[in-house]
């Protein structure tokens, strides 16, 4: 996986210092792998199974990969795209689905994953996931009772879901309302995120004084620590807790100093009510702390509010948090170029900062101004080598090096999957780039984090596997963690996440912003808006609503090489 949280290339000397502090939880990353915590040991894609322990990380899995090649034809759900406009479209533009027409029979999600079947029976093969709070469509009828005493219902646009612990009928059913806060596909980041910067508890409720004194003895002694850190402290990205509120709110000092309470406080944490327990956390009626955050957690929160001039966060899966002991994450504003509208071939993407644009004096190269970090630029098909580097020139006169930025050519033998019209990525591990294409098209390019370890062998190292894949199963978001003893972390709701082969998937990274460098530890690292745009656009599709799909043996191509 990959480096601490760096928004800009000109970042502040305090905000380096946060990304220094945090090199820890990058060297821990040391393994491609997805949860096997309680919230969300069901996340785990079928496609996936049998995955080793990726270099430590936790892998587990719902089927083998030999009873996925070999299921019935019956349990594939059908292929393509959803008819309309894409979801979110490789120019990133949004087209929220229309909402389900009043008064159809619908069915909620009561878990953090809801498995949807192929057939109505629970030996079938899962080819979707639904998300707590999720309301789909369904039809009227049961539809079976195979493996599932409350029935299978048929949803909408297919597959059975059981109504039972993981599912409702009632749509007004308490974990239904409290997670009623969806996704957010129209945004790079679907939630609100942050990283740990100091550890402490998670509670079920909103904490009372007499709580704070036995859960948080040395609070007053924390706080004063946030309120002077500039780094991630109180003054710090008070603008990602307020993502979903449209009124103004006080700055975090002056909060806590009038020690001001939110009017709309989550109706599930009124009154001294605890949250529904969404989370498994809770074990005991009286429960008050159910956990513990530590210096190794990436989380997402779909609330944020004040109680008594302290923030508090609320999880996805409905854990009451502290929002001081994080930092909050806004991730990379890097993002691609669509071929073809945003730039032609040849181009190339910068991928390191500090390039330089030099122009040509006599025998020499002078420096000819600062090359823009990240930018595409414009070439002209020349290239020459000057000092012995090899430099391209650019279309405006100048010339670039290979070092900070990489040509970008079409493929120069279309594979098969192309000639058939197929969509497929093809991604450069030497280049750092990705390259997207809509059969012998290019529409869309690129830059990456793969594996540190480049090109070395996957099997004993951090590089990323190279081959010839299928993308099989995809979510929404995914948690990603390892319990190797050194190396523990936790980075939930990881986004846009798609599997292609064993532990190994393409994703969105909100802790890092070094995209063109290998810094992953086997992942292919996308920018957020990167992993927004291409999930949407690739194979097997997540109908609206759902949080994750899968399909064998059909889905898009990742051709990975040198």
């Amino acid at each position: 996986m990959d480096t601490p949280p760096r928004t800009r290339a000109a970042a502040t000397l305090a905000a380096s210092r946060h990304a220094l502090a945090l090199l820890a939880l990058a060297a821990s990353l040391s393994g491609c792998g997805r949860s096997g915590t309680a919230a969300d040991a069901t996340t785990e894609p079928p496609g996936a199974a049998g995955a080793q322990k990726a270099q430590g990380a936790s892998v587990a899995a719902l089927a083998s990969p030999a009873a996925v090649a070999s299921a019935p034809a019956e349990d594939e759900p059908p292929p393509g795209q959803p008819q309309g406009p894409p979801i979110v479209s490789l120019g990133g533009v949004a087209t929220p689905p229309p909402p389900i027409p009043e008064g159809r029979p619908r069915l909620a999600s009561t878990a953090m994953i809801t498995r949807v079947y192929a057939r109505p029976s629970s030996d079938a093969k899962p080819v979707g996931f639904l998300r707590a709070g999720a309301i789909v469509e369904v039809d009227p009828e049961p539809a079976g009772t195979a493996g599932c005493p409350g029935g299978f219902r048929k949803i909408k646009p297919f597959g059975y879901v059981c109504v039972g612990p993981d599912a409702t009928l009632d749509v007004d059913h308490e974990i239904v309302r409290a997670a009623a806060r969806r996704p957010d596909v129209t945004h790079k980041l679907p939630y609100m995120y942050g990283t740990v910067t100091r550890g402490g508890p998670a509670y079920a409720r909103i904490p009372t004084e007499d709580d704070l004194a036995r859960f948080e003895p040395n609070l007053k002694k924390h706080l004063d620590r946030w309120a002077k850190d500039e780094e991630s402290g109180a003054t710090y990205g008070l603008d990602v807790w307020l993502k979903w509120r449209a009124e103004p709110a006080p700055t975090a000092l002056d909060a806590l100093a009038q020690r001001i309470t939110d009017r709309e406080i989550p109706w599930f944490l009124r009154d001294g009510r605890r949250a529904p327990n969404l989370s498994g956390l809770i074990k005991t009626e009286d429960a008050v702390k159910i956990d513990e955050v530590s210096r190794r957690n990436g989380m997402a929160f779909i609330e944020s509010f004040l109680h008594e001039g302290r923030r508090y966060n609320v999880t996805t899966d409905l854990r009451v948090v502290p929002a001081d002991r994080f930092r909050p994450i806004r991730g990379s504003e890097f993002h691609g170029v669509e071929i073809g509208k945003d730039v032609d071939f040849p181009f190339a993407l910068v991928r390191r900062a500090g390039g330089k644009r030099w122009r040509v004096a006599g025998k020499k190269l002078v420096e000819g101004g600062e090359l823009e970090w990240r930018s595409a630029v414009p070439l002209t098909g020349k290239q020459q080598f000057f000092g012995g580097k090899l430099h391209y020139e650019t279309k405006d006169g100048d010339w670039v090096d290979d070092r900070h930025a990489g040509r970008i050519d079409p493929a120069k033998k279309m594979p098969a999957w192309g000639k058939n019209g197929e969509k497929w990525l093809d991604v450069n591990i030497t280049k750092q780039v990705l390259v997207a294409y809509e059969g012998t098209k290019p529409v869309y390019a690129t830059l990456i984090s793969s594996g540190e370890a480049g090109l070395a062998d996957h099997e004993s190292s951090t590089a990323t596997k190279r081959g010839i894949f299928r993308i099989h199963t995809k979510f929404v978001t995914s948690t990603m963690d390892s319990d190797t003893v050194g190396e523990e972390f936790e980075l939930r709701d990881v986004p846009y996440v798609q599997y292609f082969e064993e532990g190994y998937a393409l994703h969105g990274a909100y802790w890092h912003d070094k995209f063109g460098r290998p810094k992953s530890h086997g992942c292919i690292n996308l920018s957020p808006e990167d992993a927004r745009r291409l999930f949407f656009w690739t194979e097997p599709a997540v109908p609206p609503g759902w949080h994750g799909a899968a399909r064998s043996l059909t889905g898009t191509v990742v051709f990975v090489h040198p």
